[in-house]
Formats: structure tokens, sequence, C-alpha cells
């Protein structure tokens, strides 16, 4: 089983949406960053993922979701009403995945982005570094245990 981070903002998609979707699934889609592409089709069923809420009051991890649907084409990049619309992508060449991710809990606080940069077992971790952007990003097991230590 792999570990992952997704980030986004809670306007936007936030633990407590996952709650509240039918089957506390939803389809992680939109994503236009080719390397975040490429860890989404490294996902596996089973991957357990941090989701993380950023640009907010309380910005840092909020909870944790499994993947349950391996990466598949994003119908978001077809539909041409749809702000992620890719008019270079076709359903024969598509560009860009999704998975589906499903709810598993939520921490009982957030876990700041402060506490995380002041942990030195995670001073290595790709989301602590100054103009990381990734919005999709593999977290190792030492990093993951760091991490919900911190909680």
């Amino acid at each position: 089983m792999a570990c992952w981070l997704v980030k986004s903002e809670p306007s936007e998609c936030s633990i407590d949406d996952f709650v509240a979707a039918p089957d506390r699934t939803i389809p992680w889609d939109g994503v236009r960053n080719y390397q975040a592409r490429n860890f989404m089709a490294q996902m596996a069923v089973g991957d357990a993922v941090m989701v993380y809420h950023s640009s907010c009051q309380h910005i840092g991890v909020a909870g944790i979701v499994r993947v349950v649907r391996a990466a598949y084409p994003d119908p978001t990049q077809f539909n041409s009403e749809s702000p992620y619309h890719d008019p270079k992508s076709t359903p024969e060449k598509p560009r860009w995945q999704a998975v589906d991710l499903q709810f598993e809990r939520k921490l009982p606080a957030v876990i700041p982005l402060q506490t995380i940069k002041a942990a030195p077992a995670l001073s290595d971790f790709p989301l602590v570094r100054r103009g990381m952007r990734l919005s999709v990003m593999p977290v190792t097991q030492a990093q993951w245990q760091a991490i919900l230590a911190l909680g």
C-alpha cells in the first residue's frame, strides 16, 4: 500500500465534503499539473491518502481517505463547460487522470502546516519545501507516521 497527500481549498473540496458525498466517495478530478497527474496514475485501490486543506484559515492535514478507483480519464477534460476543459485532450488520447477517493476518517483537529514544518522528521517532506505547489504527492510510511503523530 502506498500513501499520498492531496491538496485542495476546502471551498473546492474538503474532508467534510467526503462525509456528505453519496457513498462518501468523490472523484479527484481537475488536476492540471503533469507531475501530479503522473502521481495519480501510480495510485492503486486501497492506497491511503491524506486530505490537506490549503488557502484557508486552518491550513493543514484534515483527514484520511482511500483510493477506491485507480486512475481513469478525467471526464472534466472533455466537458467544454467545465473550468477544467482541455480542448487538446480527446477520449482517444486523454491527457488528464482522475481517481475516486472515499472517506475513512476526519482527524480530531487539523494538523497545521506550521507544525508539520517544525517537525525534524519531516524536513525532507516535499510539502514543507518553499514553492512546492503540487496538489498530489507521495508520502513515505515514515512521513505518514510522523504527520499523524503530530495530531
